[in-house]
């Protein structure tokens, strides 16, 4: 078994932060995430997706961001749980139990859970022979390095941020581009669909409204998608790759069970410390709510710092604790 200060579900950015926070008042930290690697969704799904809300960043890669908070936490020697599930929580006097997919058991006093949107997985297009081009066969449901598309015909569905965001980035790259989307107005950010709109304007990529894909051909590989549009009827596109982008099904998973306060598929907290319904589990990031929640990246190292603040009071309730800025005391390790 092993036993910590907290156990942090989910290896995300927030997750990750909330290490540094808690090694400053020197409590270890073990991480649990289903993911094989740690970053969340920032290093599984959009990597090279550049962020521009990080403060000191105006620019930063995903996959780049994950980089810096691994180095940041460093000297804290975290532990990981990686490609394991958190399915079971049990109480062994002030301290949880926790059991892992594979039969792994964490045990600390504390749980932060920062599982981001939780277990997910991308919304498919009713597509009957979709499965066939999954993996290195044309169909993709996240980008995960852009430069597979380099000097390729690509066609793109969906309507919100994620499809406008990667169509204004892989218009750089692929040879043809089209977006095809079923209404003609977006769901995404105004200036998101500004820019796409000037794209095809400019002839960079094809923009296809009220319309959607209806088939795919190919024997071994994709090389065709067959859309229908409302008035025009059928088009027939030669292409490489087919990325639907119709957002992720989330889900809590295993997490639903643990008697925590939901709402809407998400943990209600306490903004005073982010602390749940259960007393020694907060939650911190996507995966909470309460009100006036953002779902940002940035809000998340907010609620980890106060968090821990907290967590230290529980574990050690005797023991009298003193805010410095580490302008004054350094980043001192393990």
């Amino acid at each position: 078994m092993i036993e910590t200060d907290i156990i942090i579900v989910g290896a995300g950015p927030c997750g990750l932060f909330t290490v540094f926070e808690a090694g400053l008042l020197k409590l270890r930290c073990h991480l649990i995430d289903a993911l094989p690697i740690p970053g969340g969704q920032c290093a599984e799904i959009y990597p090279k997706k550049p962020i521009y809300d990080i403060p000191g960043y105006p620019s930063i890669l995903a996959g780049e961001l994950i980089d810096r908070l691994m180095e940041q936490i460093e000297p804290f020697k975290p532990g990981f749980t990686l490609g394991e599930r958190a399915e079971a929580i049990e109480k062994d006097g002030r301290d949880f139990i926790l059991t892992s997919s594979e039969g792994t058991k964490l045990k600390a006093p504390v749980i932060c859970i920062a599982g981001g949107l939780g277990c997910f997985e991308p919304r498919k297009p009713p597509l009957a022979n979709i499965s066939n081009f999954e993996g290195d066969k044309g169909v993709d449901y996240i980008v995960r390095d852009p430069e597979k598309y380099r000097g390729k015909k690509l066609v793109i569905a969906g309507g919100g941020d994620s499809a406008l965001d990667w169509t204004i980035i892989l218009s750089e790259i692929c040879e043809e581009l089209t977006l095809v989307h079923r209404r003609s107005s977006f769901r995404g950010a105004l200036d998101s669909v500004e820019k796409v709109v000037a794209l095809a304007e400019a002839g960079k990529i094809r923009l296809i409204t009220d319309a959607e894909v209806h088939g795919l051909a190919g024997i071994d590989v994709l090389t065709g998608v067959q859309i229908h549009h409302k008035t025009d009827g059928v088009i027939d596109l030669d292409v490489d790759n087919f990325l639907p982008l119709f957002g992720l099904s989330p889900k809590l998973g295993p997490i639903a069970d643990w008697g925590l306060n939901l709402h809407k598929n998400a943990i209600e907290v306490n903004t005073l410390d982010y602390s749940t319904n259960v007393d020694g589990i907060y939650a911190v990031g996507d995966i909470n709510t309460y009100p006036g929640k953002l779902k940002l990246i940035l809000c998340g190292f907010h609620e980890g710092t106060l968090m821990v603040q907290s967590a230290f009071k529980r574990i050690y309730p005797d023991q009298k604790l003193s805010f410095k800025y580490t302008t004054v005391n350094g980043v001192q390790g393990f």
